[in-house]
C-alpha cells in the first residue's frame, strides 16, 4: 500500500536533524491520525517563519525587520562584540544573560563577512570575545581576524575552555583537557 501524500510527509520529517525515518513516520502517523489540529498550527508556524524570518543586516542573527532586536537595543554595550560560528550561539548565551554586548555570526571568510564585521567595529568597539568552538580551524581564524584588525586599537579575547563542572575526566575530549592544563588558573 502506497500512499503517496503520506511518503511526501514521512519525507520531508525525516529530512529534520536527528530525525530518521522511523522517528518521521510516528510523527506523520500522530499528525494525521491523532492530533490534526496541532498539525495544522506547526504547518502555519513554519510557513510563517520561513516567510518572515530573516538575517539582520547587521549582525547575521536572525529578525523579523532589518536589524535584529540586539543591534536594535540601544542600552546594549557597543564596546564588547562577541563573534559566534553560528546563529544558534547567540540563543544558548542570550539565555545566560552574562553577556550585554552585541554579536557578529562569523560563518565564513567571504569579503562581505569582512567589511560588516569592521562596520560594527568601527562603531565604538573595544573588545573583541571570541565565542567560537573549540579547534584549530577556529584557532586560526581568530588569528585571521586579530591580523585584521590589528591598526583598531582592539583587545581580543575568547571566553574560557576546559573542564566543565561536574563532568568527571574520563569523559572530557583531550583537546579540552590539554586546554584546561596549559590555561590553567592560580587559586
Amino acid at each position: 500500500m502506497k500512499l503517496e501524500k503520506l511518503e511526501n510527509l514521512i519525507e520531508a520529517l525525516s529530512c529534520l536533524p536527528s530525525v530518521g525515518r522511523k522517528s518521521a513516520r510516528r510523527y506523520a502517523f500522530y499528525m494525521i491520525l491523532k492530533d490534526s489540529f496541532s498539525a495544522m498550527k506547526i504547518a502555519h508556524a513554519i510557513e510563517d517563519a520561513v516567510m518572515n524570518i530573516k538575517r539582520c543586516a547587521k549582525c547575521g542573527n536572525l529578525s523579523e525587520h532589518e536589524l535584529c532586536d540586539i543591534c536594535s537595543d540601544e542600552s546594549r554595550e557597543i564596546e564588547k562584540l562577541c563573534i559566534v560560528d553560528n546563529v544558534k550561539d547567540i540563543f544558548v548565551l542570550e539565555e545566560n544573560t552574562e553577556f550585554d554586548g552585541r554579536y557578529f555570526v562569523f560563518e565564513n571568510l567571504e569579503e562581505e563577512s569582512l567589511k560588516k564585521l569592521e562596520e560594527m567595529v568601527d562603531e565604538g568597539v573595544k573588545e573583541i570575545i571570541f565565542a567560537l568552538t573549540p579547534s584549530l580551524s577556529n584557532d586560526a581564524l581568530m588569528l585571521f581576524i586579530e591580523d585584521k584588525l590589528k591598526d583598531k586599537n582592539l583587545t581580543f579575547t575568547k571566553i574560557a575552555q576546559g573542564v566543565p563542572t561536574g563532568v568527571n575526566l574520563e569523559n572530557v575530549d583531550m583537546l579540552s583537557l590539554s586546554k584546561a592544563l596549559s590555561q590553567r588558573v592560580k587559586i
